[in-house]
């Protein structure tokens, strides 16, 4: 696997800017290399390195894709904008726009704000026809880790030791990992993953369908990585602001899925549990 130095380059983009379309020019296999540090890397097709892992991905896709796995529809920017510059409500604006919506597995972190000061499992794990997806995710996830551990064991090693000194067993998703969350045509403007375990990466695999765009894209490195069909992309989100370029269907039903496995913070031993409260 060819090596692909990180060297910072001036920019002046901020957290929160909205993230621009972007051609990408990270393309092929490679692992990132910062000050002589692997922090990370890419793979263009997984299925040349582990037939398993692309037709777990591929279940999960199918079944996030169906009606048996409970979604969260987001709210999209351009729906104001739409319905502004057609004199339209927002209903309608809606319709006219492209849907996005998330599935999140695995752990949340308290959120006292929300009147819950205890962490607690995603309520998506009681669905009963959301099992085939929740499954191919665990499968999928443990799989990812094989390949972070074969590709680059200096990452491996030290999430896994981070991983184990800041999150209790019940909370993981596979050992590397806390949460997991599935993206259906969702970009993001600028921003870090502030609440991610330090010196820890994300695991980024793609879906898509008859579109592009929605490519990774980091100003620190003037790096933007092609986010094409069963690519899988391993970075420290935490690290760098970065963002997701728009989503922009080629064809009618075209789409662009992410799913994503993360570690978060906040699930230390003196957190409560449900059972506690």
């Amino acid at each position: 696997m060819k090596t692909h130095i990180l060297k910072k380059v001036e920019h002046e983009t901020r957290i929160g800017d909205k993230c621009p379309y972007i051609e990408p020019n990270v393309t092929e296999d490679c692992l990132f290399v910062e000050d002589g540090e692997v922090v990370g890397f890419y793979i263009r097709n997984i299925g040349q390195h582990s037939e398993k892992l692309q037709k777990l991905i591929t279940v999960a896709n199918n079944e996030l894709l169906s009606d048996r796995v409970p979604k969260s529809l987001m709210e999209r920017s351009d729906v104001w904008d739409t319905q502004k510059k057609l004199g339209i409500t927002r209903k309608q604006a809606i319709a006219l726009s492209v849907a996005q919506y998330s599935t999140i597995l695995g752990s949340i972190p308290p959120r006292p704000h929300m009147k819950r000061p205890y962490p607690s499992r995603s309520s998506v794990h009681a669905v009963e026809s959301a099992q085939t997806f929740i499954k191919a995710m665990l499968l999928a996830c443990k799989e990812s880790e094989q390949l972070i551990k074969k590709l680059a064991p200096s990452i491996y090693t030290a999430q896994k030791k981070a991983v184990e000194k800041n999150v209790p067993k019940e909370w993981r998703f596979g050992e590397l990992f806390t949460s997991s969350i599935s993206n259906f045509n969702i970009a993001a403007p600028f921003h870090i993953d502030r609440q991610n375990i330090k010196e820890c990466v994300n695991v980024i695999i793609t879906k898509r369908k008859n579109s592009k765009g929605g490519c990774t894209t980091v100003p620190d490195y003037g790096a933007t990585v092609d986010s094409c069909n069963n690519s899988m992309l391993v970075y420290p989100a935490w690290r760098n602001v970065h963002g997701v370029t728009p989503i922009i269907p080629t064809h009618e039903g075209g789409y662009r899925n992410s799913l994503v496995f993360y570690p978060l913070m906040g699930f230390g031993k003196k957190d409560k549990t449900e059972s506690d409260t």
